[in-house]
């Protein structure tokens, strides 16, 4: 059977040369007789692969010097609880909530100390986000915390926060590596790896080095459960137990892929403008499909729209997944349909997604 169009917001699709290289090398990790899946992570030749994953991350993203990569299992709605954890020194911290995930991590943060919605798009069924320069933040918050890129609803950050002495802290999982990124915005970027670089399982997180070593106010840095401690993980080179031998191999292969064969994020960036520019510019072209969001905030990486009725929508998913192009259902949350066309989304599978959308238009209309 040849391959779909996986359009899945995640796990989603990865580039055919990285799952080609990695089936080549499933059985024999280079001239070691094991597999990657197989070896001691503290093995020479796994230590090796994951110092070089770590390189070509800041390489990819140009991380800063003082910032400190790593790797960290229960992907990122463990980073929720991590981050108030490590970073609410004051009791305190401001997130805006601007759709689900959001949502999930402030109520997480709250069970840490006080957290101040600063601002929130449910009254547009987050169709937008919040002006962030209208924004009055708390001058005693630890740190500020946004969800850049919102799967669900398909809107993006087109600026973040930026407040002198309080470090902002993005959750980035939906959009990394889609186009570059300024690292010393940030006090804090982490990121599930299994929309843009590798499969479900893991999280890495990149953390300004001045924000190490802390904890939540009325907790000691020792009193964080040691494997939600970022200062002991990157401290042991995210090796202090097990890690995720096979996500950190995959993840290498990823930015090798977008370091070597895409040449950077400047022209993953052209590839990605490019292939939402078609769908978006279609979803204009005409009145069945509608998308909802203030254009502003349209995401890059995960377009949503509905046809004139929920019988149509799942009738369109349905017709579609026989045609090739799956997952195309939307959330649950919003129902209708979403495309999520992440880095490995080939032009091609946009084009023709587009081709299958007015083909039904005009059966159905």
């Amino acid at each position: 059977m040849a391959r779909v169009y996986n359009f899945s917001a995640g796990p989603s699709m990865l580039p055919e040369k990285v799952l080609k290289q990695a089936q080549a090398e499933l059985m024999e990790y280079g001239t070691s007789g094991q597999s990657i899946m197989e070896m001691s992570h503290r093995s020479p030749e796994f230590m090796a692969v994951a110092a070089d994953t770590e390189a070509r991350i800041r390489r990819v993203l140009n991380v800063p010097d003082n910032y400190k990569v790593g790797f960290f299992q229960g992907g990122a709605t463990q980073q929720f609880a991590m981050v108030p954890l490590n970073f609410m020194t004051t009791g305190k911290a401001d997130y805006l909530v601007t759709g689900n995930f959001s949502n999930l991590a402030a109520k997480e943060a709250a069970k840490f100390g006080q957290v101040n919605i600063v601002a929130n798009s449910k009254d547009k069924n987050f169709t937008y986000i919040p002006d962030v320069h209208a924004i009055e933040y708390d001058k005693d918050a630890s740190y500020i915390h946004i969800c850049q890129n919102n799967t669900i609803f398909g809107t993006t950050f087109v600026d973040v926060p930026q407040v002198e002495g309080i470090p902002l802290v993005a959750d980035m999982s939906s959009c990394i590596c889609s186009k570059p990124v300024d690292v010393t915005r940030y006090g804090c970027i982490y990121f599930g790896v299994q929309k843009n670089i590798a499969p479900a399982g893991m999280a890495v997180a990149i953390i300004r080095e001045d924000l190490l070593g802390k904890s939540a106010k009325g907790l000691t840095p020792e009193q964080i459960p040691t494997m939600m401690n970022y200062t002991t993980i990157l401290n042991k080179d995210s090796m202090y137990n097990t890690p995720n031998c096979w996500n950190i191999y995959m993840t290498g292969l990823v930015m090798k892929y977008l370091e070597e064969d895409i040449g950077g994020l400047a022209n993953m960036q052209k590839i990605n403008e490019a292939k939402a520019k078609v769908l978006y510019d279609y979803l204009d072209s005409q009145t069945f499909f509608v998308n909802s969001v203030e254009h502003k905030y349209r995401s890059m990486m995960n377009v949503t729209f509905t046809s004139p009725n929920p019988d149509m929508d799942k009738k369109f998913c349905a017709e579609a997944a026989k045609a090739g192009f799956v997952n195309l259902k939307g959330h649950r949350l919003v129902g209708g349909m979403r495309a999520s066309i992440y880095n490995a989304m080939p032009s091609e599978g946009v084009d023709k997604l587009v081709q299958f959308m007015e083909d039904f238009r005009k059966a159905n209309a």
